[in-house]
Order: C-alpha cells, then sequence, then structure tokens
C-alpha cells in the first residue's frame, strides 16, 4: 500500500507528518531549504531552493530513484519577485523534459522559509 521513507540527510519532520511517501509507483515528498540540523541554508531563496532539491534527491534515493523521475513539482514562495533567481537555480537539478509545474505565492512557510517544493516522481 504505502510505505513511509526517511533519509539520514534530510531533517526530521517538524509536525505530523512523513519526509517521504512510496505509494505504488509514485513517490512524495515535500521539503524547505533546512539542512540536517533544521537550520535554514540561508536567507537566500536561490540557496533555499537548492536545498530543497537536495532534500528531496535524499528521499527519492531512499526509494532507489533520483530527480529524473520527478514528474511533477510544486514550488511554494513567499514573494513572487524571488522567481527568476528561484527558476535559476531549478534549473540546476532539471533538465529537458522538465517536470510539470506550478508556482505559488503564499503567505507564510514554516520555520521562516521563502521556498517550498513537493515533488511527485514516478518508479517505472
Amino acid at each position: 500500500m504505502k510505505a513511509e521513507l526517511f533519509s539520514k540527510d534530510c531533517p526530521e519532520a517538524i509536525g505530523p507528518y512523513s519526509e517521504g511517501i512510496k505509494a505504488g509507483d509514485l513517490v512524495f515528498t515535500g521539503q524547505i531549504g533546512t539542512l540536517k540540523t533544521g537550520e535554514l541554508i540561508s536567507e537566500e531563496p536561490a540557496d533555499q531552493m537548492e536545498q530543497c532539491l537536495r532534500n528531496a534527491a535524499s528521499i527519492l534515493m531512499e526509494a532507489g530513484l533520483t530527480l529524473e523521475h520527478v514528474i511533477k513539482c510544486t514550488v511554494y514562495v513567499t514573494d513572487m519577485n524571488d522567481f527568476d533567481e528561484i527558476n535559476a537555480a531549478y534549473c540546476k537539478f532539471f533538465s529537458k523534459p522538465y517536470p510539470a509545474r506550478v508556482c505559488i505565492q503564499i503567505g507564510k512557510l514554516p520555520a521562516g522559509a521563502k521556498v517550498e517544493v513537493d515533488v511527485i516522481a514516478y518508479c517505472k
């Protein structure tokens, strides 16, 4: 049915949720730009985006996957003015064909983060 995924390289969840879930042929994870210690990598949105994706990659690795298996990303930002900077960081991790993606500006993220990313990856 579903299996919980953990990575020794990711910070522990700060709420009642799993770092990642594998359900059938899909893996789901959502990450903010925190280090293993739980601290934000920096205040810079691009740095946070990169750390979000490094954390997501660590969870995917637990399922035997890489970021190349990602089919959908949702990016949450607290300031859409950071869009270009975030895109530049995002492109360091993905290449064509890019995953489908949505970017949404929201009011506030956990731990003072400026960026949060959730990904869906396909296992086959």
